[in-house]
């Protein structure tokens, strides 16, 4: 249990090297690993984090949550089984103080605190209404919900390859699905008592435990979404029970958060933040400017500000240089052409210049990624040793195996991409123009809001509303590459790629079973050739692993270069000087 529970220790360990190994030369990072605890200067002072977003909130339920946006608030709002540290990104005690596998390692057993409580914040009065304590029973509810194939969830088919039963409730068809069937027995999950969790695996996975923290495992109260249906997220209905209550979400406004004052203090991480107000605005220019006049706590560096930023001594105690481990790629819609051709995927993923696109596109702000799953996460093949990368020669030869030499009768290709993505297609379209032949012409972009472009490439669209290609990143959700080349690229998780299945899925899920290290490292490595080598079905094209930078006032302090690998940031681990603050404001 103990090896499984630090399994994810080497992570930290390898970013640490991997982002020093990258700084500019005579940058100097700020110390935020640790957490620095400062006193409010007024016992009646609210300590406030103003922050941005740029993008809307798609989800406050955590078995349909897919996006990084929903699940770092998720991460607050919903306590879990375990949690990753924010510092040392262990699995640590959560809801469950102890946790022991069976000898056979197919079942799980958590035994859980009692002093956790379920919430009903009231925006209206500023007051939140203590529900009852959380049980297993909530515990096992949330798994199960998980399991139905009727709420849509992605999660749901992770959850379903690994937990017993679980499978068989997924792979019903929505139609034929019953509550007794989700709720009932099928699901091997149970609560033989109120602080006892059972968990029965399908087979002995050997990274389960570093799954515990995942949002779709988390409890949900069960008696809130049978009053409430649908609206059981909105504000004044939701019940919660984590360290921080909505307040408000106002979609194009804001949204805001405040602390659960009876939250146990052992389930908190030191820090002194009462109230959170996220503004949503779209352009990172206007963050940038907002933070520069000290109303923002934090925010991202704009591409054309960087170098200005890099030489300004008086950011140098303000920025921070990290990776939170997302892999950039262009998913490729295998449901219809040209892309449904394995030759055209291999064209057009041979032609990007990963190197020049970090340096033209992201302002050097990447690491080049010809394979999926990177550095850091374990049984990860070694980084640029497998994969075909740029290879111009290579792509010619297969467009023309694709049946369109020299790009000759390729169809319009329909480009969807995150707001501010349009560089992206630009690249791509001048590569294709240059390497293959192709009429710029030929691609079409549409800048789609986060939510919106999620749900046009879901499976769920009619081929003929999808896109042939969008932009996505994948950020992990636990340690292990099972996370990447099976909840991403398997035909077996219900993903947009709408990717056929083949040999290489089988290899996938015996190397999720196997138990020796070494063998899985290398049927991992084979598991990256079969997709992205000279014979590979390429069902995206790898760009870059995101490195960042990212400005937060001295004011501001908490672990920014560990915290939210794995999930997202937890808001309780960070502390806010509101008497710096407010003097730096004039007030």
């Amino acid at each position: 249990m103990l090896k499984n529970a630090l399994r994810t220790l080497p992570v930290v360990a390898v970013l640490v090297a991997l982002v020093a190994s990258l700084i500019p030369a005579g940058f100097a990072l700020a110390n935020d690993t640790s957490i620095t605890v400062v006193a409010q200067y007024q016992d009646d002072v609210t300590v406030v984090r103003d922050s941005a977003a740029t993008s809307e909130l798609p989800s406050l339920d955590p078995q349909v949550a897919t996006d990084s946006v929903s699940i770092a608030v998720i991460e607050n709002l919903f306590h879990g089984l375990t949690n990753y540290d924010p510092i040392t990104s262990q699995v640590a005690p959560e809801l469950a103080t102890d946790w022991a596998p069976s000898e056979d390692g197919l079942s799980w057993t958590f035994t859980l605190r009692n002093d956790v409580m379920w919430y009903r914040y009231d925006p209206a009065s500023g007051t939140a209404a203590e529900l009852r304590p959380v049980v297993a029973a909530d515990v096992v509810y949330g798994i199960k919900r998980a399991c139905d194939p009727r709420i849509g969830s992605y999660y749901g088919s992770i959850a379903s390859t690994v937990i017993a039963g679980c499978n068989d409730v997924y792979a019903t068809s929505a139609d034929e699905t019953t509550d007794d069937l989700v709720f009932g027995d099928t699901t091997q999950v149970s609560a033989p008592d109120d602080t006892t969790v059972v968990i029965n695996l399908q087979f002995a996975a050997g990274y389960f435990f570093s799954m515990t923290p995942m949002w779709m495992l988390r409890p949900v109260h069960q008696e809130t979404i049978e009053e409430f249906g649908d609206e059981w997220t909105v504000p004044g209905n939701i019940a919660t029970n984590g360290e921080f209550f909505i307040q408000e979400n106002t979609r194009g406004v804001r949204r805001t958060f405040v602390r659960n004052e009876n939250h146990p203090a052992d389930l908190s991480f030191g820090g002194n933040i009462d109230q959170i107000n996220f503004t949503v605005i779209e352009d990172l220019g206007t963050i940038f400017a907002l933070y520069q006049d000290n109303q923002l706590d934090s925010s991202a560096v704009p591409t054309a500000e960087l170098q200005a930023v890099l030489e300004n001594p008086d950011y140098a105690d303000e920025l921070s240089f990290t990776t939170t481990l997302t892999v950039y790629y262009f998913g490729f819609g295998h449901d219809k052409p040209p892309f449904d051709n394995v030759h055209a995927r291999r064209a057009f993923s041979s032609i990007i210049d990963r190197e020049a696109f970090i340096q033209q596109v992201v302002q050097g702000r990447g690491l080049p990624m010809i394979h999926f799953t990177p550095p850091g996460m374990a049984h990860a093949a070694p980084i640029n040793e497998v994969g075909v990368g740029f290879d111009p020669d290579f792509a010619k030869t297969e467009l023309e195996a694709a049946g369109y030499p020299n790009c000759e009768g390729f169809p319009n290709v329909n480009f969807a991409a995150y707001q501010g993505a349009g560089a992206w297609v630009e690249f791509w379209s001048a590569a294709a123009e240059e390497y293959l032949g192709c009429s710029p012409d030929l691609f079409t972009v549409e800048q789609l809001e986060f939510s919106v472009l999620l749900q046009v490439t879901d499976s769920s669209t009619p081929t003929e509303d999808r896109p042939n290609v969008w932009t996505l990143g994948w950020g992990p959700d636990y340690g292990d590459a099972n996370n990447w080349v099976h909840d991403v690229l398997s035909c077996e998780v219900d993903y947009s790629f709408m990717r056929p299945c083949t040999a290489t899925d089988d290899l996938i899920n015996a190397a999720s079973r196997e138990s020796d290290p070494a063998a899985r490292d290398q049927m991992y490595r084979e598991i990256e050739e079969a997709f992205f080598g000279a014979e590979g079905e390429f069902p995206i094209a790898p760009i870059y692993m995101n490195l960042s930078y990212a400005l937060n006032k001295t004011w501001y302090t908490g672990p920014f270069d560990t915290d939210g690998l794995f999930g997202g940031a937890h808001w309780g681990a960070y502390t806010i000087d509101m008497a710096a603050k407010n003097a730096a404001r004039g007030e």
